[in-house]
């Protein structure tokens, strides 16, 4: 069975209680991300954490492909963090929950490709910030590609909140990994392209108007292509019992009449 197709648009609309359910849960496990992040900062001052961040082009940096996003350089920076995680993770997990769970691991690995890859040899690049433009780029994205109304939704809101993550995918500030915000941007993008159908899509409302119109075009079809049934054809006249033809009498004119 294939889980990346959509539901058809037939199917019954989710009740607001588990709408309810999902955002809590994309909640919880967002939240609970960042508490991780919490607890890894709070120990990092006891432990060597740069073999753990991305070293450009070094091969043991790429161990900082995994431990990167765990680490932060300062309470702000870790605070910025965690609160665009708190936001675009509930909206991605709600919204999307199998998409979103789909991408993580390319988002991981695309930020910390992405600082490997373009960043600057001898430098150090750590922080979730790749995680988080790439969330942000996969809800845009999606609600750009699904265009049903909650899609369009989060993706407004998405936008409203982090439209600026589409700017600081490019240098713009010493000190910021530009190249891991714009390697997970691009694995936002790339995973909005291959889980947008993981999720179903939610029942388009009917209107009644829509039915009638069909209707209508449904008759204009029959009327141009075939003829009408005997039942719409209007009795002009019916032969007489065992006879097949019918003679139609004429009036004689009367004297003095004339025709027009």
């Amino acid at each position: 069975m294939n889980d990346n197709l959509p539901l058809p648009a037939g199917e019954p609309p989710v009740s607001p209680r588990s709408d309810h359910g999902r955002v809590m849960r994309a909640f919880n496990a967002s939240l609970a991300f960042v508490l991780v992040l919490v607890a890894v900062f709070t120990a990092q001052g006891h432990f060597d954490w740069q073999p753990w961040a991305v070293s450009p082009l070094d091969r043991a940096g790429l161990l900082g492909i995994l431990g990167a996003p765990l680490l932060h350089g300062s309470v702000e920076h870790l605070g910025a963090n965690a609160a665009a995680l708190l936001i675009l993770g509930t909206l991605a997990g709600s919204v999307y929950p199998k998409a979103t769970l789909r991408a993580l691991p390319l988002l991981w690995i695309g930020s910390g490709l992405g600082a490997w890859l373009l960043g600057d040899i001898g430098s150090h690049h750590l922080g979730a910030s790749g995680i988080t433009h790439g969330l942000m780029f996969l809800v845009f994205v999606l609600g750009l590609l699904r265009r049903d109304r909650p899609a369009i939704a989060a993706g407004l809101i998405a936008f409203l909140f982090y439209g600026s993550m589409l700017i600081t995918i490019l240098p713009h500030e010493p000190g910021v990994s530009w190249q891991s915000h714009m390697g997970g941007a691009f694995a936002g993008i790339l995973s909005a392209l291959l889980f947008r159908l993981s999720d179903p899509m939610a029942p388009r409302k009917r209107y009644s108007w829509e039915d009638e119109d069909e209707d209508d075009a449904e008759l204009q079809r029959d009327s141009d292509l075939e003829p009408p049934s005997p039942q719409r054809v209007p009795v002009l006249w019916q032969p007489r019992e065992g006879q097949d033809y019918v003679v139609l009498p004429f009036r004689p004119r009367e004297p003095g009449s004339t025709r027009d």
